[in-house]
């Protein structure tokens, strides 16, 4: 009988030993000197992802926003000045970037009003700035892609 319980306490001991080997391996802080790092990860640093979808869709992201906040206006809310003037300015930046870059070959209907539509943003965000603000061109502004996919769809 004692035979048999020395080789199972010689087990015990080393299954203890093993557990607190793996639970001593896994407790240990970062990445040590002992295995090097091969590669770093990437720099995936964006808050909500926006650097990753293109002008198009960050222009139709502003978009909705700006709709939104216009449709307060039938609602019991009443429009947020700042949130429409801060929602003009990214969609004026946005298609800035974009008449900057290649979009004769990927959006020849807009390449072809980007002009129209950035005057227009200037004019809505002039109009929406005001100390009584006025959002007749705000709305014009956000109903542009409608119009513009509508008549090309």
């Amino acid at each position: 009988m004692l035979k048999k319980s020395i080789p199972e306490l010689i087990t015990m001991t080393l299954l203890v030993l093993a557990a607190l080997f793996v639970l001593a391996s896994c407790t240990s802080e970062g990445n040590s000197d002992s295995f090097p790092q091969v590669a770093s990860p990437p720099p995936f640093d964006f808050p909500d992802g926006e650097n990753l979808r293109s002008g198009m869709h960050q222009l139709a992201f502003a978009m909705l926003r700006l709709d939104r906040e216009l449709a307060k206006e039938e609602e019991i809310e009443q429009i947020d000045q700042r949130e429409v003037v801060e929602n003009l300015q990214r969609i004026k930046e946005i298609a800035e970037e974009l008449q900057e870059g290649d979009i004769r070959s990927a959006h020849p209907y807009l390449a072809a009003d980007m002009f129209r539509f950035l005057n227009d943003v200037d004019q809505a965000l002039w109009q929406a700035s005001l100390r009584s603000p006025r959002y007749y061109m705000a709305g014009r502004v956000s109903g542009a892609c409608v119009a513009c996919h509508d008549s090309n769809g």
